[in-house]
């Protein structure tokens, strides 16, 4: 695959990471919709922590969608999406729908994260010769 195609990829997935987060998570805390609350609630988690945790999100993306910031932003959602999947284990939801669901979504991430940036391919390459062609 080409250096341009890699790029083009990485940044259709990040995309694709971008909308699944402002659609499913980001915004119905934000906008303090009933969902969000009620699955807060069954969780665990008291009323009230949906909407912090939105905000907290949101400035995490965007700091994953800003070039100069995107591998920190990468590791702080990795330590959300810790907290995530500490929150099901907790509640004993299913494992590979739920509890395992924060680490589907951290390799999407960090996949296009790693296909739309250079330096991290060679940091991280799948083999010699993939640090060698960037």
């Amino acid at each position: 695959m080409s250096i341009k195609t890699m790029t083009r990829t990485g940044w259709v997935l990040t995309g694709l990471y971008a909308l699944f987060m402002i659609g499913a998570s980001v915004t119905p805390k934000l906008l303090q919709m009933p969902v969000a609350e009620e699955t807060m609630a069954q969780l665990g988690w008291p009323a009230g922590y949906a909407l912090p945790i939105g905000v907290i999100e949101l400035a995490l993306l965007i700091l994953y969608l800003i070039p100069r910031t995107s591998v920190l932003g990468a590791i702080m959602t990795m330590a959300l999406l810790g907290g995530a999947m500490a929150t099901q284990i907790r509640a004993e939801n299913p494992l590979f729908s739920h509890i395992l669901f924060s680490v589907y979504l951290g390799l999407f991430m960090w996949g296009g994260l790693w296909l739309r940036n250079p330096r991290l391919r060679a940091l991280f390459p799948f083999d010699r010769t993939a640090a060698a062609a960037d």
